[in-house]
């Protein structure tokens, strides 16, 4: 470990995250913690495929400092994606490219959020945002929900209490399709409802919509975005989910104004280069096919699970099914505390997990 005679004791910044030693992750034989793709669905050779084709045409370029927005050919591929699968209607210039859909939510967090205010999001939601609102010390609240999203009469209330307080929110994050971590699916009627909330209050939404491409079986439901007419919807998409994590690309949409800051505000210049090169020459040609597999394989692991969920548990719980995605969200009965075995669990049987509190706006809910 480094030593230094240099105290820095009160020169970290006050808005700077609590310090913590580097965390020693043990993962499980059997490993329900992290949504990780099938490693043998990766598509090792047509990413090196493109690679190489890349670097043969374009590989000059390196010389360069990319543009900020990111590798334009990509940013076409994904405005022209958009409006076929999302009915979303944006040019390349309207894309910002990042690593992975964090660091555009990281983006926008850094262009509306100042210490204190209100972003009101599902009870229980991916536990990497949540990470990010804390970083800019947000006034997170949790909205009640069902298996057909957020409760509608539970958000008016939430805006009507913020705004009673003199903190109107600053907006609303919602993953409406295949949840992280309960996951469900929001239906159309749920989306309008947020939408109308959202114009009727003067709240914008962002919609994290990074697993949407997904599904399993049923019919997809429109984006939000693609159902807004003012202006008042943020996007983020990725292709970690459906191409591989390890990639760190993803790309975000919104209003002009928030894309003019965001492109200001993003740290790092354009996103890697030799990953947007192989993510445009594989997506272009074989995207769609891939997706059909990695998706008849999920379907099948998520199959596996529930049927074990039934088997195992029975009537002492209650999980969800879902349509698509990567999460099963279990529910034991109240006496019950899954925080408390989980360790246990994965030290006893080689089985890990996490539990509510980690995705709970509050840190504490869901034991």
């Amino acid at each position: 470990m480094a030593d230094s005679r240099f105290s820095f004791e009160g020169l970290i910044a006050k808005n700077a995250p609590e310090a913590r030693d580097a965390p020693v992750v043990k993962r499980g034989k059997y490993d329900f913690a992290v949504a990780y793709p099938d490693p043998a669905s990766l598509p090792i050779d047509g990413l090196l495929d493109g690679l190489r084709e890349a670097m043969e045409q374009e590989g000059a370029d390196l010389a360069l400092y990319a543009h900020q927005s990111g590798y334009a050919p990509l940013r076409e591929f994904v405005a022209q994606k958009l409006a076929r699968d999302s009915g979303i209607h944006v040019s390349a210039d309207d894309i910002i490219l990042g690593d992975g859909s964090g660091q555009p939510i990281h983006m926008i967090c850094e262009t509306l959020l100042d210490p204190g205010d209100v972003v009101l999001t599902e009870d229980f939601v991916y536990s990497g945002t949540l990470g990010q609102l804390r970083r800019f010390h947000t006034d997170i609240r949790g909205i009640a929900c069902d298996q057909d999203g957020m409760l509608p009469d539970a958000l008016e209330s939430a805006i009507k209490n913020a705004i009673g307080q003199g903190k109107k929110p600053k907006f609303i994050y919602t993953i409406p399709t295949f949840q992280n971590p309960q996951g469900w699916t929001a239906t159309k009627g749920r989306r309008e409802a947020m939408l109308m909330l959202s114009h009727t209050y003067g709240v914008p939404i962002l919609e994290d919509d990074c697993y949407v491409d997904l599904r399993y079986e049923g019919e997809s439901v429109p984006s939000i975005y693609s159902m807004d007419d003012t202006g008042s919807v943020m996007y983020t998409g990725s292709f970690s989910k459906i191409i591989a994590p390890g990639m760190r690309l993803g790309y975000m949409t919104a209003p002009k104004p928030i894309l003019d800051v965001a492109r200001v505000v993003k740290s790092g210049g354009s996103v890697n280069q030799f990953a947007a090169w192989a993510v445009h020459r594989y997506a272009t040609g074989h995207l769609d096919e891939h997706i059909v597999e990695i998706n008849n394989i999920q379907r099948g692991k998520r199959d596996a699970m529930v049927a074990a969920l039934g088997e195992n548990f029975g009537s002492a719980a209650e999980w969800s099914e879902p349509a698509g995605g990567l999460f099963v969200w279990l529910k034991m009965q109240e006496e019950a505390d899954l925080q408390a075995i989980r360790d246990k669990v994965l030290d006893t049987v080689d089985v890990g997990y996490q539990s509510g509190p980690l995705f709970a706006p509050d840190g504490v809910s869901g034991k």
